[in-house]
């Protein structure tokens, strides 16, 4: 992924565009595992862009890293957008960064339903200086590794997105 001869050059412009602003990420990653700050801090001085990143596969982790609530995750389950609300916001929280991106999705092949199809990602954009954003994407099983990716792709637009807010 972080050679993806796509998404590379968008973390790179990314990383150039938030030093500029003095402005900050920090990730809560939970079906891409890391995925998108992997790719951003492959990008040479994105130190000083990159606050810090949160893996947060489990319920559990979600819980206690960035403060989701539980009975949320149970109200709800853990791919919703309450739920991605929450990571983005708790990652805002839990860290110094002006801007905070979520992702939690079913990346399948398996533990899929009806209700939420492998494929169904909820993304959350919580900014310090604003309010908290959500996106829902049903990318279809395309795969694994296709879903991971093209979740990667919309966290870096919201990203992107959040530049001009």
């Amino acid at each position: 992924m972080v050679d993806d001869a796509e998404l590379l050059p968008r973390a790179e412009a990314l990383v150039t565009a938030y030093t500029a602003a003095g402005r900050t990420i920090a990730t809560a990653e939970s079906c891409t595992g890391g995925l998108v700050a992997g790719l951003l801090t492959a990008v040479p001085g994105s130190s000083a862009v990159v606050e810090r990143g949160f893996v947060t596969y489990s319920n559990a982790a979600k819980a206690e890293a960035i403060g989701v609530p539980m009975d949320l995750i149970r109200q709800h389950g853990a791919v919703s957008e309450p739920v991605a609300r929450a990571m983005a916001a708790g990652a805002l929280t839990a860290s110094r960064a002006t801007v905070a991106v979520a992702i939690t999705g079913i990346a399948g092949p398996g533990g899929g339903s009806a209700e939420k199809p492998v494929g169904l990602v909820h993304f959350g954009l919580a900014l310090r200086d604003g309010g908290v954003r959500h996106l829902e994407r049903r990318y279809g099983d395309r795969g694994r590794a296709g879903i991971r990716r093209a979740a990667v792709a919309d966290a870096l637009g919201l990203l992107e997105e959040a530049l001009g807010a």
